[in-house]
């Protein structure tokens, strides 16, 4: 469950909401950096950003033993640049596939949300910052204090 405001969650979604494609990265078994493009398909209420994925990836077997992760989200000719770092959660959830389900991801899995190897990943967000091209600064969006 996400601790950031609402505020916090809508100034997020205004960032990202138009770079469908962010890259992210995350690590391996030797914790080796990957990044890869993905479609961001959704948000949600919490702040969650989710993603299509296979179980037949590295990215599904990697985040099960080190979730940390991190989203880039970049919109150049805006001069936009968008940095998340959060925990990723594997998600089996055929109600949900079949709910978030569209044409780009029928092109990855042509037998329809029921195949077995179709997939969601949830980011939930711990920071996010942006740089401000106009005052050249970086500005934090929000960063959850975590308890010891």
């Amino acid at each position: 469950m996400s601790t950031h405001d609402t505020k916090d969650i809508a100034d997020l979604k205004s960032k990202i909401r138009e770079v469908r494609i962010p890259m992210f990265t995350w690590q391996d078994e030797h914790g080796h950096l990957l990044s890869q493009p993905m479609t961001q398909d959704e948000d949600d209420d919490g702040g969650g950003i989710w993603f299509f994925t296979s179980t037949q990836t590295a990215l599904w077997d990697c985040i099960a033993h080190r979730p940390q992760v991190n989203l880039s989200f970049a919109k150049p000719e805006d001069s936009l640049f968008v940095s998340v770092s959060g925990t990723a959660e594997r998600v089996v959830d055929r109600e949900r596939i079949r709910a978030m389900w569209n044409a780009g991801v029928q092109a990855w899995f042509p037998a329809g949300p029921d195949d077995e190897h179709a997939v969601l990943i949830r980011v939930e967000p711990h920071s996010a910052e942006y740089w401000d091209s106009n005052d050249s600064k970086m500005v934090r969006l929000f960063a959850v204090a975590k308890a010891a």
